[in-house]
C-alpha cells in the first residue's frame, strides 16, 4: 500500500500539474507547469519540523506554510490576476497533501 501512496502523492505533485497546465494553459503550458512545480517550495517549512520527514504526519495545519491561515491567503491569491497561477499551484499542493492525510 505504501508504494501506491508514494506514486499517488508524487504523481499528483509532479505529473498532474503538468496535465492541468496543458489542459487549461495550453499556450504557455510549460511555463505554467514550471510555476506549479516551484510552488512545491512551500515544503521548505518541513525543515523546521522534527523529524523533517514523517510519513505518518499530516502536513495540513502542522507546518506553517500548510496552516489554515496560509491556505486562506493562497485562496485569496486566486482573485488577483498576477498571483492566480501561483495560487492554483499552491492550492493544488495543499489538496495533494490533504489527500495524503487520508492515507494515514
Amino acid at each position: 500500500m505504501e508504494i501506491i501512496r508514494f506514486i499517488t502523492h508524487y504523481g499528483m505533485h509532479f505529473l498532474l500539474p503538468g496535465a492541468i497546465a496543458y489542459l487549461f494553459f495550453r499556450k504557455n503550458w510549460k511555463k505554467v507547469w514550471v510555476i506549479f512545480i516551484l510552488t512545491m517550495l512551500i515544503d521548505v517549512d518541513h525543515l523546521f519540523a522534527t523529524p523533517i520527514f514523517d510519513s505518518n504526519r499530516c502536513s495540513i495545519n502542522y507546518h506553517p506554510l500548510h496552516s489554515y491561515y496560509a491556505i486562506l491567503v493562497y485562496f485569496l491569491f486566486l482573485f488577483l490576476k498576477k498571483t492566480r497561477i501561483i495560487a492554483i499551484g499552491l492550492l493544488f499542493h495543499i489538496i495533494t497533501d490533504a489527500l495524503d492525510c487520508l492515507w494515514i
